[in-house]
């Protein structure tokens, strides 16, 4: 099942780590489903697209459950449901949680956050100074901070850490609190036979702690600037490419200390997910460096990564390695390549496999054992919302392929996807539910409307949902 946790009912303004989250992994578990796929759960900006987070180590606070710091004690009053602004009014708990922590919390709880600390200070350090700068500077890119901070003038950061130290604390407590529920959901999805499957962007933010603490790692001027930024080239669905405006990053430097800070990185990843997603994977074969000046990616030009050489230091680090590597696009024999050496599955998605002709790959006769089959992403229209939106002689050719199926769309998708020979198959939650396109997750390219807010309601569950899907479990013998 794919199903990013702000989605999930309860919460106050958006789903969280929860009530509804243990709620949800036993639907996965009734369903016979064992693996639960989510979205990256790093912070933020104002868009709420995990894709571009303030930090690759750090959780997402606005996920931390309200409900549970009541039950610990450290909440007291009444929680709102549906607050006018939710990021602030969650916030505002969390200041008033941890006052409740320092008044009211055991001597273990307090013994758990000074080990939290210590163990985490590595990233949490630079993050909670990164995020403490950044709100007394009124949420401004570290850009546009003054110059002494922007370059981490060593007295400036002295003198910041002195004047916000009330704010840094506040961080870093958010950050136990987050870890703190995160792992209890997990230990019990575990003990539910359910895997926590995660996903981690190749490319990092360039308003992130990361970008601003280790310049050394990016490509970025004496001021910060970054002189090429990542993207992919003009192709059929944009004659302008897309710039994603991310800073690449200077390979030969990570590649001269031993890739210590993807290890870093890689090593959150695999403590809080059992298995991880990569997106983007071709571009540790080979990624598009586009000029910052270039308002478009049609300039870009390719430059080969030393992939093999990162995934050979990662396997030494981390063995086994379990990652799924995002191997959509225009994929080259070298990219196949790097991701069969390493033994990492490919994704195939199903609304992808019915244009052209009988050897498109994503097509279920073409699909192999060394991928993950998916319905749609979160970055696809719902499979009802895609349908509905062929023309009629497209209908056909789907309809055709799957042997006229008596079932409503999306399932006749559905069913193909737990049949096919793929060692994984996900399907999102809105495709269990039959939702339309009203209810898809995000539209890539634009950065208006209700992308990343999408939420069901277990109103929308039907009793039968759950032996349904079992039953089609055990039929494709996905048990």
């Amino acid at each position: 099942m794919l199903l990013h946790p702000t989605s999930l009912p309860g919460g106050s303004g958006s789903g969280d780590l929860g009530p509804d989250a243990y709620r949800f992994v036993d639907f996965l578990a009734a369903s016979g489903m064992s693996v639960w796929q989510m979205l990256p759960l790093v912070p933020t900006h104002s868009d709420l697209s995990p894709y571009q987070g303030l930090s690759v180590h750090a959780g997402n606070p606005l996920l931390i459950s309200l409900s549970l710091l009541q039950e610990w004690g450290w909440l007291q009053g009444d929680i709102e449901a549906e607050p006018d602004n939710f990021i602030d009014y969650r916030f505002a708990m969390l200041r008033q949680a941890q006052r409740g922590f320092l008044d009211n919390a055991a001597e273990d709880a307090r013994a758990e956050l000074r080990e939290f600390i210590s163990r985490n200070a590595h990233w949490l350090q630079d993050y909670a100074l990164f995020q403490a700068v950044r709100q007394a500077q009124g949420q401004g890119h570290w850009l546009e901070w003054p110059g002494a901070l922007r370059d981490r003038d060593p007295a400036a950061l002295a003198a910041a850490e002195k004047d916000l130290a009330e704010s840094i604390e506040f961080i870093r407590f958010e950050q136990f609190v987050f870890f703190r529920q995160w792992e209890l959901l997990h230990d019990y999805a575990r003990r539910q036979g359910v895997i926590m499957f995660g996903d981690m962007p190749i490319f990092v933010a360039h308003d992130s702690a990361e970008v601003w603490a280790h310049r050394e790692y990016f490509t970025l001027d004496e001021h910060g600037r970054a002189e090429v930024v990542a993207g992919v080239p003009p192709d059929y669905f944009s004659e302008t490419g897309q710039r994603w405006g991310n800073p690449h990053y200077r390979w030969d430097r990570m590649q001269d200390d031993g890739f210590t800070w993807w290890k870093a990185r890689m090593a959150t990843q695999l403590h809080m997910f059992d298995w991880v997603r990569i997106d983007h994977f071709r571009g540790f074969e080979a990624y598009l460096e586009i000029p910052a000046a270039e308002e478009t990616a049609i300039n870009g030009r390719w430059v080969a990564a030393p992939g093999d050489e990162l995934f050979e230091a990662l396997h030494e680090e981390f063995d086994p390695l379990p990652l799924v590597a995002e191997d959509l696009g225009t994929i080259t024999p070298e990219v196949e390549a790097l991701r069969k050496k390493y033994a990492l599955p490919g994704m195939k998605i199903l609304q992808f496999a019915f244009g052209g002709d009988a050897s498109n790959p994503y097509l279920p006769h073409n699909q192999t054992v060394d991928s993950v089959v998916y319905t749609g992403t979160h970055d696809n229209d719902t499979t009802l919302g895609w349908y509905e939106s062929l023309p009629g002689e497209a209908q056909g050719q789907v309809n055709d392929y799957l042997g006229y199926p008596g079932e409503a769309m999306p399932w006749p998708l559905v069913r193909s996807a737990l049949a096919s020979v793929a060692c994984l198959a996900i399907v999102p939650m809105q495709d269990l539910l039959g939702l339309n396109g009203a209810h898809r997750m995000n539209t890539p390219g634009t950065q208006e409307g209700d992308n990343w807010r999408w939420r069901f309601d277990w109103e929308q569950v039907d009793t039968g949902l759950a032996p349904r899907v079992r039953s089609l479990v055990r039929q494709y013998g996905r048990e």
